[in-house]
């Protein structure tokens, strides 16, 4: 057994004894949180009942790993896994003795907890399809794993003074969403030689931010130099009193972007300096027989192998029923080499598979999740789960999709609509194209959850901007908004990119009518 696996196991006993605490009452919400968030554990809403979060790294899973997630979530009588925002799988509704049997489980099969929440270097998130996207510069899936590895030999050690998001993203479209993170590293090419644009100082949340970005290209193999620089800066500035401050983007307020740079120009350095961090890395191999296939489905990505293909599946806000997770996993055993990446968007991506093998994968996952874009809209777990939630994510997303069904209006018409329960942007409403987070509003003087509508939210290279605040919706009014802007793209024939870009007042207008 790994020195890694010992330590962690170790941690198991104290831990049991800080949640019979918290059960017990002799521990608050607060106090509990503070601990269990290093641990990948939040209590839910009552108290009574845990979330635990399995670091997937990078969404980078085997089929072995699914099988054994699985496995674990069958033993305790769960019938569906979250997949989450940043590439990881949550378990809910289990016991505090249920959480550490879990844990240990899932340490004993080489999936890790530690450091899934609280203020710790989180998941290192990663373009799915990297390695296969016919528009990317390079495959970056060797340096996210490489950084998750570095983050979790070491996360035992972390005093942060909050939580430290890293992503990569292999083109431009940046679907690791570097460009709001705390440190992204995004694939490009010059003179035919590959380096990442480094971007610092985003986020999301309360006072989110788009990242700046290094005026200098980053040679690949010093990636780690990067981090250790970043890591070290948080730590030197960032603000140990005040949480709601504590994040790398209130730095960059503080000192501004030139002197931002300037200060972290010297931690570079030192890390140049003092460490040995250099990356050599392997290149994954994709190679496969190819097999061409005539099918077409939005759900299909051809790759940029020949005859190989990437299949996207999107349980309804990230909610995998363990029936459908079966039927999946019985189909992924009957292909060569199976390989499975984790979206940033609740999904999960079925990739290298040649063209017989994705048309098996279409046919059972037909229906059993989104096929258009907005029943693959993202949704945070929300109330009445989530201890920080205000409203009704998931049962707000739900209505959605059962309005336009009800209404006969499934074409492809909306984008995907990105939905938090709370400021705190779990479902990164700040960068969708739509984007809704709950909030109380006193409405006829009737406090009233309500839904902070943002409109034209995005990432990408050159691109990136926190979404237009257009007002507050009542939560029954949602699905109604929608189906009205959907039915105004349908009739004038128009995108939504031409209605909110073209159509200006006729988007506010529709608005207007709901605004509380």
């Amino acid at each position: 057994m790994s020195e890694l696996k010992k330590l962690f196991l170790s941690e198991i006993p104290e831990f049991r004894k800080t949640g019979l605490k918290f059960i017990n009452k002799e521990l608050s919400r607060g106090d509990f949180k503070g601990i269990s968030g290093g641990f990948g554990v939040y209590s839910h809403r009552d108290g009574e009942h845990f979330m635990i979060r399995l670091r997937v790294p990078s969404g980078v899973a085997s089929l072995e790993n699914l099988k054994d997630i699985y496995k674990i979530a069958k033993e305790y009588n769960l019938d569906k896994v979250h997949l989450t925002t940043r590439q990881a799988i949550q378990l809910h509704g289990l016991s505090i003795e249920d959480v550490c049997s879990v844990m240990k489980e899932s340490i004993n099969k080489g999936i890790y907890t530690r450091g899934g929440g609280g203020n710790f270097p989180r998941n290192v998130a990663m373009s799915p399809l990297s390695g296969v996207n016919k528009n990317e510069a390079f495959d970056v899936t060797p340096y996210a794993l490489a950084v998750n590895e570095h983050f979790i030999k070491k996360i035992t050690t972390y005093k942060l003074p909050r939580k430290l998001k890293v992503s990569f993203s292999s083109s431009n479209n940046d679907e690791g969403h570097c460009t709001i993170q705390d440190l992204g590293f995004l694939a490009c090419t010059k003179d035919s030689k590959n380096y990442f644009r480094v971007y610092l100082g985003g986020g999301l949340g309360r006072n989110g931010k788009v990242a700046i970005e290094f005026d200098e290209l980053v040679e690949p193999k010093d990636v780690l130099y990067h981090v250790e620089a970043m890591t070290n800066f948080f730590v030197a500035e960032g603000n140990y009193e005040n949480k709601s401050k504590a994040r790398i983007r209130y730095i960059v307020e503080k000192l501004g972007v030139d002197g931002f740079i300037k200060e972290y120009k010297k931690h570079l350095a030192f890390a140049i300096e003092n460490y040995d961090l250099d990356l050599n890395i392997t290149p994954i191999n994709y190679n496969k027989k190819g097999i061409n296939t005539g099918l077409k489905n939005s759900r299909l990505i051809p790759q940029k192998q020949q005859g190989l293909y990437s299949v996207y599946f999107h349980p309804i806000g990230g909610q995998l029923s363990m029936d459908n997770f079966k039927l999946i996993l019985d189909e992924l055993e009957k292909i060569e080499k199976p390989m499975i990446r984790l979206s940033m968007t609740e999904g999960l991506y079925f990739i290298n598979l040649n063209g017989e093998e994705a048309e098996r994968i279409l046919k059972v996952t037909k229906n059993l999740g989104g096929e258009n874009k907005l029943e693959q809209s993202v949704s945070c777990i929300g109330v009445p789960i989530c201890q920080m939630g205000v409203a009704e994510s998931q049962s707000t997303l739900n209505a959605i999709i059962d309005y336009f069904k009800k209404n006969n209006l499934e074409d492809d018409i909306l984008p995907s609509i990105h939905i938090s329960g709370c400021p705190n942007s779990c479902g990164v409403h700040q960068v969708g194209e739509i984007g809704l987070t709950g909030k109380m509003k006193k409405v006829n003087n009737i406090s009233t959850k309500c839904f902070e509508l943002h409109i034209g939210g995005a990432f990408g290279y050159g691109k990136a901007c926190l979404g237009e605040i257009y007002g507050d919706i009542t939560e029954d009014s949602v699905p109604k908004i929608l189906y009205k802007l959907a039915l105004e793209i349908k009739n004038k024939n128009i995108t939504f990119d031409e209605l909110i870009n073209n159509n200006t007042q006729t988007l506010k207008d529709i608005i207007n009518e709901y605004i509380v």
